[in-house]
């Protein structure tokens, strides 16, 4: 890492709700300690001359599964899912991401800085969630944040893992378990607020689900159809939790219900076929629907079903169908950030923020437009 990276003369996109302006983006420290149109570029630093490129921050996705469903590995890379149960929400995606996972590799060339790794949907409760930058060789090192959502699933995911062996077999089996679970953690935590020898002992697997309750991580809830979504809100109504709607493939049909429940939406992924009967909805107009509706957004490749090299013509589709290029951009860098409890280090190009910053030939939503640099932490980990 230079002790200085100065990226000087850019068309700068400092935030999503500002226009671009010329100017610099100075990096010390791995964090950004000045930009603007005036940033002062310290002498000595090592300077990217970005005239007639465009600056951004590093784009994030919120739903992945990288390095936890490998790529080019068969089933022995399929680390996703821990389906001995249908709910595990003691297992961690931290423990199953290799971090030499090629796609790794093809988000960096992609300026995609930050991603969100989940375990898979054949559980009911499928475990915690992880965000980590998308450069390094040892996964403890890449964390953003850990512990970022307790991942659930609804719909035909878990119907379908599970039902020939135990339940769930039905959308209401789905239902009764979680609330089963969720209710064996709010009196397990009754439990371990008693003295002496009353005290419940440690359950290793009900101790994630009282962070849930606790509202230290959100419910981050699987679900393509309106009615499965509802459910989701339904469930952490009643256990007073937050819940994330993730992939909301059906949320146009239900958005503003979303936002007077405050439900955050990562939207996607739309560039798929629909191949199952609950994307018979699918629709790139999605997003449009849910920002009009004022929810708070982001957009995702749910990489490896869209590659995660295409979050940028994700979000190129979705200004397609309505969505403003505005919105479209903060659901890939400050919407995204925010949902993950990342808003104050990640999404922006300002003081104090990380020092993710990626250069390209032209928008990031234009179908031509490369990645010339990524930088991570003040490193340049891609250049083309």
């Amino acid at each position: 890492m230079p002790s200085v990276l100065a990226i000087v003369n850019g068309t700068c996109y400092f935030d999503a709700g500002r226009k671009p302006a010329v100017g610099n983006v100075v990096i010390k420290g791995g964090k950004i300690a000045a930009a603007g149109p005036a940033a002062r570029v310290p002498a000595g630093a090592v300077v990217i001359d970005a005239r007639g490129r465009v600056v951004t921050p590093g784009l994030i996705d919120a739903h992945t599964h990288l390095g936890n469903c490998g790529e080019g590995t068969g089933p022995s890379g399929f680390d996703l899912n821990e389906a001995s149960a249908a709910a595990t929400p003691h297992v961690r995606a931290l423990d199953g991401v290799d971090p030499r996972d090629p796609a790794f590799e093809d988000a960096r060339r992609a300026g995609v800085t930050t991603v969100c790794v989940l375990p898979g949907s054949a559980n009911v409760i499928g475990g915690v969630a992880v965000a980590l930058k998308t450069a390094g060789d040892i996964v403890d090192r890449m964390v953003a944040r850990a512990d970022v959502g307790m991942k659930v699933a609804f719909g035909e995911n878990p119907k379908s893992s599970h039902g020939e062996k135990r339940q769930p077999q039905t959308r209401m089996g789905t239902a009764a378990l979680l609330r089963e679970m969720l209710t064996k953690a709010r009196e397990y935590r009754r439990g371990r607020a008693l003295k002496g020898a009353k005290k419940t002992a440690l359950d290793f697997e009900l101790e994630p689900l009282v962070r849930v309750l606790a509202g230290e991580m959100p419910l981050r809830a699987h679900a393509h159809r309106a009615d499965d979504v509802a459910t989701a809100v339904r469930i952490a109504r009643e256990f007073k939790c937050r819940v994330i709607a993730d992939h909301c493939t059906e949320g146009h049909l239900i958005a503003s219900f979303l936002r007077e429940n405050g439900v955050p939406c990562v939207v996607g992924p739309s560039l798929i076929a629909r191949f199952k009967v609950e994307l018979r909805g699918r629709s790139y107009a999605t997003a449009a629907a849910l920002e009009k509706a004022g929810c708070e957004l982001a957009l995702t490749t749910d990489h490896p079903f869209l590659p995660i090299d295409g979050l940028p013509m994700a979000a190129a589709l979705a200004v397609r169908e309505g969505m403003t290029e505005a919105g479209a951009f903060r659901a890939v860098t400050q919407g995204a950030a925010k949902i993950l409890g990342l808003n104050r280090r990640l999404g922006r190009l300002a003081a104090g923020y990380d020092g993710d910053v990626v250069v390209w030939t032209a928008h990031p939503f234009e179908s031509r437009a490369k990645v010339v640099i990524t930088v991570i932490g003040g490193d340049v980990v891609y250049a083309a």
